[in-house]
C-alpha cells in the first residue's frame, strides 16, 4: 500500500521524537568498546602470529594485511545491505553479536594449547591445517562482524542528531565528524596503549579475553538503547535502481539532449520532487531520464526504460566520486605499513622514563597527533583564524593529507637508513634480534605526520562524501573510506609480496627479509614516497575535473511514490 505525503510526514515528525543527544551514549558506547576490544588485537597481531604460529615476517604482515583488507572491504557490502534492506540498526546488531562470536574465538586459540603449534625445541613446529582452519575462522568472523558495524555506526548516529531544520545543522554535523572521529581515535589510543600492554605482560589467554568482556559490553549498552533510536528505513530500490538507469541510458542511448539540460517537461521525475532537472556532469546518462513521446500519455512508465531525475543523480554521484576516492587508496597502504614499523621498534631502545613500552604502543602517536589536530582545528583555528565560511573546504583538506602522508614516508626512510647503517657499526649485521643504541623515539615523527595526514585526509573523506551523497545513501557514504583502506590493504599485500619476491632474486636479501638488518626497509619506504608523490599528482586532476562540491543541495527524503501526472507539466 503506497504511503501519501502526509503519511510519510507524520511518520518523519514521529520519528524525530525519537533520537537526539540522549541516543548518543548507547551508540558511542558501543563504538568505543568495540573499538578498544578490536583495534588491539590488530595492532598486536603480527607478535601473536610470530610467537605463536612461527610465521616469517612477510608472510605474517601479508596475513595482517589481509585480514584488513577483508575487514575494510565487506564494510561495503553491509552498507548496500543497510540502504538497500535491512536498515542499519539490523546490520550494526548483527555485526556486534558476530564481532563477538569471533573474539571469542581467537581467545579460544589462546586459551587451547592445542590449537597452536608447539615450539619445545628449535626449530617449532609449523601450524597444521586444522589449527589455521581454527585461528582464520576467527579472523574471518571478525572481518564479517566490521562490515556491519564500521559502515553503518557513524551514519546511524548521525540520524539521532541530523536535522535540516536546524539553522545551525550544518555546523553542529561538521563539528560531529571531527569529534566522532576524534572518540573512535581515543579508543584507537586506549586499545593500542593498555590492551597491547596486557597481552605482551600477561600473557594472550588474558589480552585476548578482556576484548571479549569489552565486547559483551558494547553489545549490551547497544541493545538497551534500541528503543529511543531513530530507524531509517532502507530503499529497497537501491541497487536496482542503479541497474536500471545503466539499462536505461543504453536502450535511450540513440536520443539527442537538448542544449543546456532544457526544457523542463522532458525529464521523468515524482510529484513534490527537488530534482526536477539532471545535472551537466556525466551527462550521457541524463538520456535515462529523458521521456519520449509514448512515455507522456499518461500511462505507467517501464522503470527499465525511463527513470527519475533522482535515481540518474544516485547512479552518478557514486560515479563521480570514485577518481577522487582512488586517490585514499595509496594514503590507506601507506598507513597500514605500521607491522614493519613494530619491528622496526622490537630493535630499538625501547625505554622511555624507565618503562620500557613495547613495540606495538609506539602507533599510539597517530592517534594523539590526531586527536591534537581535530582538537585545535575545530575550537581554534576555524573559530578565530577563518573568517566565517572561509576555512578549508574538504578537498584542501584531503590534498594537504596526501601532502603530509608523502613527507612522512620520507622520513620514515630516513629513520631506517639511520637505523640500519648503527645495527651493521654495531655488529648485528646477522643478529636481527640485537638491540641498537638508537632510541625508538626516532619512530615517533613519523607516527606523527601519518596522524596529520589522516586528520587532513581521512576525516575530510568522510564529510565529503556524506555531504554529497543523498541521506539514504549515508551507510554507503561513509563505507567508501573504509572500503578505500580496505583496497588499500589488499594494495598492501600485492606491494609486499611483490617486492619480497623481486628484490630476493640472485640470492640477494629481499629489501624485506626476515633478518632486519640485512633487508632494505629504507629503500621500501622510498618506494612508497614515490607512489604518494604520485598519487598526490593524480589528486590535482581529479579534484579539479570533480568541479564543484554543491551541484545538489538538497535530496528527495520525502517524495511519495505516487508518479506525477506527465500531463500536468505540458
Amino acid at each position: 500500500m503506497e504511503m501519501s505525503r502526509e503519511q510519510k510526514q507524520a511518520t518523519e515528525l514521529v520519528e524525530r521524537k525519537k533520537g537526539g543527544f540522549r541516543t548518543l551514549p548507547f551508540i558511542i558506547a558501543n563504538e568505543t568498546f568495540e573499538k578498544v576490544a578490536n583495534v588491539g588485537l590488530h595492532v598486536n597481531m603480527i607478535l601473536y602470529l610470530l610467537q605463536e604460529y612461527h610465521f616469517e615476517p612477510a608472510t605474517a604482515a601479508i596475513i595482517v594485511f589481509l585480514w584488513n583488507a577483508v575487514s575494510y572491504c565487506l564494510p561495503i557490502v553491509g552498507a548496500f545491505l543497510s540502504d538497500s534492506w535491512l536498515g542499519r540498526f539490523r546490520v550494526i546488531a548483527w555485526g556486534t553479536v558476530i564481532d563477538l562470536l569471533g573474539l571469542v574465538v581467537l581467545w579460544l586459540t589462546a586459551i587451547m594449547r592445542d590449537a597452536r603449534p608447539r615450539c619445545d625445541i628449535e626449530p617449532c613446529e609449523n601450524p597444521t591445517a586444522r589449527q589455521l582452519a581454527f585461528l582464520f575462522s576467527s579472523l574471518a568472523l571478525m572481518a564479517l562482524g566490521a562490515g556491519g558495524i564500521r559502515p553503518c555506526t557513524l551514519a546511524f548516529t548521525a540520524d539521532q542528531i541530523n536535522n535540516p531544520e536546524n539553522p545551525e545543522n550544518e555546523s553542529t554535523m561538521k563539528s560531529f565528524f571531527n569529534w566522532y572521529y576524534v572518540s573512535v581515535g581515543v579508543s584507537v589510543m586506549i586499545s593500542t596503549i593498555f590492551i597491547v600492554y596486557i597481552q605482551v605482560k600477561a600473557g594472550w589467554g588474558v589480552g585476548f579475553g578482556i576484548p571479549v568482556g569489552l565486547m559483551s559490553f558494547s553489545a549490551i549498552m547497544f541493545f538497551l538503547g534500541s528503543s529511543l533510536y531513530v530507524k531509517v528505513k532502507p530503499n529497497k530500490s537501491l541497487l536496482t535502481g542503479f541497474i536500471q538507469v545503466m539499462v536505461a541510458a543504453w536502450k535511450n542511448r540513440k536520443l539527442t539532449l537538448p542544449p543546456n539540460n532544457n526544457p523542463h517537461n522532458i525529464w521523468y521525475f515524482h510529484e513534490g520532487s527537488n530534482l526536477v532537472e539532471p545535472t551537466d556532469k556525466a551527462r550521457f546518462l541524463n538520456k535515462a531520464c529523458m521521456m519520449k513521446e509514448k512515455d507522456s500519455d499518461g500511462m505507467d512508465v517501464d522503470p527499465w526504460s525511463v527513470c527519475t531525475v533522482k535515481q540518474v543523480e544516485e547512479l552518478k554521484v557514486i560515479l563521480r566520486v570514485i577518481p577522487i576516492w582512488s586517490t585514499g587508496i595509496i594514503l590507506a597502504t601507506t598507513i597500514s605499513q605500521q607491522s614493519f614499523s613494530v619491528v622496526q621498534a622490537g630493535t630499538m631502545d625501547r625505554e622511555v622514563f624507565h618503562v620500557k613500552i613495547p613495540s606495538t604502543s609506539f602507533t599510539v602517536f597517530i592517534i594523539l597527533t590526531l586527536t591534537i589536530w581535530v582538537a585545535l582545528y575545530d575550537r581554534i583555528l576555524v573559530p578565530f583564524f577563518f573568517p566565517k565560511g572561509r576555512a578549508l573546504t574538504v578537498k584542501q583538506r584531503m590534498g594537504i593529507g596526501i601532502a603530509i602522508a608523502c613527507l612522512a614516508t620520507a622520513v620514515a626512510a630516513l629513520v631506517e637508513w639511520k637505523r640500519r647503517n648503527l645495527a651493521i657499526r654495531e655488529g648485528f649485521i646477522d643478529n636481527p634480534k640485537g638491540v641498537v643504541n638508537m632510541s625508538a623515539m626516532w619512530l615517533v615523527p613519523q607516527f606523527c605526520l601519518y596522524g596529520l595526514a589522516e586528520g587532513f585526509n581521512i576525516i575530510a573523506q568522510i564529510e565529503f562524501y556524506y555531504s554529497q551523497f543523498p541521506k539514504a545513501m549515508s551507510s554507503i557514504a561513509v563505507s567508501l573510506c573504509t572500503f578505500g583502506f580496505g583496497v588499500g590493504n589488499l594494495l598492501g599485500t600485492i606491494i609486499v609480496k611483490l617486492v619480497h619476491d623481486l628484490t630476493g632474486k640472485s640470492g640477494q636479501p629481499s629489501w624485506l627479509a626476515s633478518n632486519i638488518n640485512r633487508a632494505h626497509y629504507d629503500y621500501y619506504y622510498g618506494f612508497l614516497f614515490i607512489l604518494n608523490f604520485i598519487n598526490f599528482l593524480c589528486f590535482l586532476i581529479w579534484s579539479r575535473v570533480y568541479g564543484s562540491t554543491h551541484d545538489i543541495k538538497i535530496w528527495d527524503e520525502l517524495v511519495p511514490d505516487k508518479e506525477m501526472d506527465l500531463k500536468s507539466r505540458g
